[in-house]
């Protein structure tokens, strides 16, 4: 039996160790931490068709530098002394162009609905349950001007094919009849769920388990040792591993996992926070985004609702800071008044690092100069929306089997 392994242990890792041990591959799943508590644990649970826009905007560089100052921002890049920063940084730049919001579109339209239809599938198979709800998404906006981009983003997501509806705020507040909401209007994407991601996850180690998937946690890949052009064993601080084929899926540690190979890639951790609250008094019906907050509001599982939000560009030693938070709680209070959430004690806070590339599109591909290594990371926010699509997609490269959809837009060397 061929040999897999995957590197990380967060949904993208899960979900290709899943696929290639459902085709057959003999698979190892290493992860420097104990797979209990990544960033795949803490996100909002949206499985999102209409994040169709990536992170990298016209506009959003201006933005950000009047955030700067602002230590509760929902985008903050910190400023510090780093080629691989001011790298990224002017990437970044480029990338934010009209044009390149067009072509990104298609691409992560594609991935959200074959990642969607795969967590469709998932949610019946034996041994998950994960609270997954097709109910839609509400984008929330606060001011006139956002509520008229709102109707150019309806048109859009139906030129796209995505079931979107204009709402009045009458319209959500009626939807919505137990909370007094303090909006504009919103946008209805009918075509968007959600889950609870600690289940998930924890569905996942369970199936592991079960499955005679080797489950390696806390332990360091440290290098690769190659036979011509092909990774024959991955080394870690602990260990060294027999790889017939080899994922890389570090998230936020790509880059560096990367550098082990010779190669360059641009990326950049993001860190966000949630707090989630069990058996609440605070009701939504629907999850919403804040659009004017960049704030992320989920009812899950049944008893609990999850508000998340910042993008805070930085280094994943930097200890969190928790005027983001307040800056989550603050946006909450003026879109719905009446959640009036008390300010948490750090123990209460989740936070995690999403992988950014420079164009907001992530890397998923085979490397051209290594043929047997994989790479799977740069998700952005969107890591849990993608995340079964992006293990399937894995799992046909290793068969070299043809691929459910077109690959080009996520080339892990496009930037050289």
């Amino acid at each position: 039996m061929s040999k897999a392994i995957v590197v990380g242990g967060g949904v993208i890792g899960m979900s290709s160790a899943y696929y290639l041990s459902k085709n057959g591959w003999d698979v190892t799943v290493i992860d420097q931490s104990d797979f209990l508590n990544n960033c795949s644990y803490g996100n909002a649970g949206y499985v999102c068709p209409s994040h169709f826009v990536p992170l990298a905007t016209p506009g959003i560089v201006q933005q950000g530098l009047r955030w700067m100052l602002n230590s509760k921002s929902p985008f903050y890049v910190q400023p510090r002394l780093s080629w691989s920063l001011i790298d990224w940084g002017l990437k970044f730049i480029k990338s934010a162009t009209d044009k390149n919001v067009e072509k990104a579109a298609i691409p992560l339209r594609d991935a959200a609905l074959m990642s969607q239809k795969c967590y469709e599938e998932l949610v019946s198979a034996p041994g998950f349950d994960f609270a997954y709800e097709h109910k839609g998404l509400f984008e929330y906006f606060l001011t006139k001007e956002k509520a008229a981009h709102g109707h150019e983003l309806v048109e859009k997501a139906l030129s796209l094919g995505l079931e979107t509806e204009y709402m009045t705020a009458e319209q959500v507040q009626a939807m919505e009849p137990q909370t007094r909401l303090n909006i504009q209007g919103a946008v209805y994407f009918k075509c968007d769920a959600h889950l609870y991601p600690n289940k998930l996850m924890r569905d996942f180690v369970r199936w592991m388990q079960e499955n005679k998937v080797t489950l390696v946690p806390n332990e360091q890949v440290t290098g690769f040792e190659k036979e011509s052009n092909r990774i024959k064993r991955v080394k870690t601080n602990k260990a060294v591993y027999d790889a017939d084929v080899v994922v890389i899926a570090t998230g936020s540690w790509s880059r560096e996992t990367a550098a082990l190979l010779d190669l360059k890639l641009p990326l950049m951790p993001g860190r966000g926070y949630s707090l989630t609250l069990e058996n609440s008094k605070y009701k939504l019906n629907y999850p919403a985004v804040l659009v004017e907050g960049r704030v992320a509001l989920t009812p899950m599982d049944g008893n609990k609702i999850r508000f998340g939000g910042t993008m805070e560009i930085t280094t994943t030693s930097r200890p969190p800071q928790m005027s983001r938070v307040a800056g989550i709680l603050e946006s909450v209070k003026k879109f719905i008044p009446e959640f009036d959430i008390q300010m948490p004690k750090m123990e209460d806070v989740w936070y995690g690092y999403r992988p950014c590339s420079p164009d907001g599109m992530p890397y998923i591909g085979r490397l051209n100069n290594i043929p047997n290594c994989i790479v799977a990371t740069g998700h952005a926010m969107i890591g849990l929306s993608l995340g079964a699509g992006t293990g399937k997609l894995v799992s046909e490269l290793a068969d070299e089997k043809p691929l459910s959809m077109d690959l080009t837009a996520f080339k892990v060397e496009r930037f050289g």
